[in-house]
C-alpha cells in the first residue's frame, strides 16, 4: 500500500503513536518512526520498531544504511508525512525552516503530503506565536488537524490542546491515502 512518515514530538501523547503505527500497519501501510530526541523520553524506540516493523530514526548518528542519508532517503519513498503528536517546538521549526534534527530535516527533504496533528497546553496552543505558525503551515499547504476542542490535558488544566483520539488521526491518514 502506501509508505507512511510518522514523525513522533516530545510529548505526554507520545505513547498514542504506538497505536497508531500498528493501525496503520495492520492496514497493510509500510510505517517508519521518525521521532525527536525528547520523544523517546516518553515512548520507547523498542515499541515502535516492534509495531512499525522498522527502525526508529531519532537521531543523524543512526543514519548509517546507506550512502543517502536515512532522513533523505525516506522523504524520497514516502506517500506520507503525519506527525502526532506534534508539538509547539517542531512545528515552529517546521514553519521556519530550521532543522536541529532528524524530523525537521526529513520535513524539509520532503514532498509528500503533510498531516500535522497538534497536542500541547491550552496555552501554548492560543499563543499567538503558534498561531502564526500555524497559519504558515497552512498557507504552505501542510494540514493542520486538532488539537481536541475541549478535555482535561495532563497537566491538569481544560481546555483545547490534547490530541485527537487515535481513530480520528487514523481515519484522517487513510482518507488522505
Amino acid at each position: 500500500m502506501a509508505t507512511v512518515i510518522l514523525g513522533i514530538c516530545g510529548s505526554i501523547a507520545a505513547y498514542k503513536a504506538a497505536d497508531i503505527a500498528s493501525r496503520l500497519v495492520q492496514k497493510g501501510h509500510e510505517v517508519h518512526c521518525v521521532c525527536t530526541p525528547t520523544a523517546l523520553r516518553f515512548v520507547t524506540p523498542l515499541t515502535l520498531m516492534t509495531l512499525s516493523r522498522h527502525p526508529v530514526i531519532s537521531s543523524f548518528d543512526e543514519e548509517t544504511s546507506g550512502w543517502v542519508p536515512q532522513h533523505i532517503a525516506l522523504a524520497q519513498k514516502a506517500d506520507l508525512f503525519a506527525v502526532a503528536p506534534a508539538s509547539a517546538h517542531t512545528m515552529a521549526c517546521f514553519a521556519r525552516g530550521l532543522a536541529p534534527n532528524v524530523l525537521t530535516s526529513l520535513y524539509l527533504a520532503n514532498r509528500a503530503p503533510v498531516l500535522i496533528f497538534p497536542a500541547m497546553n491550552t496555552l501554548m496552543w492560543e499563543h499567538p506565536a503558534t498561531q502564526e505558525n500555524v497559519q504558515i503551515l497552512t498557507q504552505r499547504g501542510d494540514r493542520i488537524i486538532g488539537p481536541a476542542e475541549e478535555g482535561t490535558l495532563a497537566c491538569g488544566s481544560t481546555g483545547k490542546g490534547r490530541l485527537l483520539e487515535v481513530d480520528a488521526i487514523v481515519s484522517h491518514i487513510s482518507a488522505l491515502l
